[in-house]
C-alpha cells in the first residue's frame, strides 16, 4: 500500500461479505474457507443488524476488517442490544488504522459490546477504549469413558428441539444453525440440563471442547462424567475446558489454567454476569 494511499473506514454491507471472507480467510485464518467467513459473519439467529463490521479501504483493497456479530437479548427482564466483535485484523502496513475500526463500532448508540476472543495487542487497545475484563478462570479436564445410567443424553437435533423448554428453547432455535455451536441434553428424572459448547484448538491441536453455556450449572457438574465421556468418544475431544463463570466442575482429573484466554466487554449498564459466550464469534466461527 503506498504511503500516499487513503485510508478509508467503511461499514461492511451484505454485498462486501464474499471480498470481507476472502480478506479474512488470507489474512487470519486459512482453515475457513472464503464462503465459510462470509456466512459466518452472518449470524442465524433474526436480528435488525445495521451493517456486518467495518473495514478498511486503501481504493479499492480492503486493508483490514473488523466482523461484527449483532444480536438482541433479554437481561434481567430488559431488551438488551449487543455488539460482538467477532474477527480484527489488519495489514501491517494499515495497523495505524485498526483504532478506528474498533472505534467505528464504539461510535454506535445503543449498544453493548463484547469482545470474546481479543488477541495479541488487540487486549490493550480494547482496555484503552474502555472494555473492561470478563472473568475467564478456567478448568481444563481429562475426558475418560465412563457409564452412569442415572442421566441420559439427547444428541439428535430433533430430540433436543423436543426436550428444552423457555428461554433455552429460543437459544437452541438461535444457534441450531450456527456453524461452531453443538448441543446435547442431559437429563435426570425430569430435570434437564441443555448444553452448548464447541471444538477448540490449542497450541494447534484440535483436541479440546469449551463449554460455552449450561442451563443448569448444578446438574452439569453431576453429570459432567457422563458428558465428558460423550465429549471424548464422539467428539474426540481429550480435554474439556470450562470457565468458572459457566459451571464448576470437580477436581478430578482437572486443574486450572495458569494463564487463560482473556474476554472482554464494554458497557455502562452490564456488569460481568449478564455476559455469556452465546450470540457471537464462538457460536459463530469454527476455526
Amino acid at each position: 500500500m503506498p504511503a500516499e494511499t487513503a485510508v478509508l473506514v467503511r461499514p461492511i454491507a451484505r454485498e462486501d461479505l464474499h471480498r470481507v471472507g476472502d480478506y479474512l480467510h488470507r489474512n487470519l485464518n486459512r482453515r475457513l474457507s472464503p464462503s465459510a467467513w462470509a456466512e459466518a459473519i452472518v449470524p442465524p439467529w433474526p436480528v435488525d443488524a445495521p451493517n456486518h463490521g467495518f473495514m478498511l479501504l486503501a481504493g479499492n483493497d480492503v486493508v483490514g476488517v473488523n466482523a461484527a456479530i449483532y444480536s438482541s437479548r433479554v437481561v434481567r427482564g430488559e431488551r438488551r442490544d449487543f455488539c460482538n466483535m467477532a474477527a480484527l485484523c489488519v495489514d501491517e502496513q494499515a495497523r495505524p488504522h485498526a483504532v478506528r475500526l474498533i472505534r467505528a463500532l464504539l461510535r454506535q448508540p445503543g449498544f453493548h459490546f463484547t469482545d470474546l476472543s481479543p488477541s495479541g495487542n488487540v487486549v490493550e487497545l480494547d482496555r484503552r477504549l474502555g472494555f473492561r475484563p470478563l472473568p475467564t478462570a478456567t478448568a481444563v479436564v481429562v475426558n475418560l469413558p465412563r457409564l452412569d445410567r442415572r442421566f441420559r443424553l439427547l444428541t439428535r437435533p430433533d430430540d433436543i428441539a423436543a426436550r428444552v423448554e423457555g428461554v433455552d428453547a429460543t437459544v437452541y432455535a438461535d444457534h441450531r444453525a450456527a456453524a461452531a455451536a453443538r448441543h446435547l441434553v442431559v437429563t435426570r428424572g425430569d430435570a434437564y440440563c441443555y448444553v452448548v459448547f464447541r471444538k477448540d484448538r490449542r497450541k494447534n491441536l484440535p483436541l479440546f471442547a469449551t463449554v460455552l453455556h449450561v442451563s443448569d450449572p448444578d446438574l452439569f457438574a453431576a453429570a459432567f462424567g457422563v458428558v465428558s465421556s460423550h465429549l471424548l468418544t464422539r467428539h474426540g475431544a481429550l480435554c474439556t475446558l470450562v470457565e468458572e463463570r459457566v459451571a464448576v466442575v470437580g477436581p478430578v482429573l482437572s486443574r486450572m489454567l495458569a494463564q487463560p484466554r482473556p474476554k472482554m466487554y464494554k458497557s455502562d449498564e452490564l456488569v460481568p454476569a449478564d455476559i455469556d459466550d452465546l450470540y457471537s464469534e464462538l457460536t459463530c466461527v469454527a476455526w
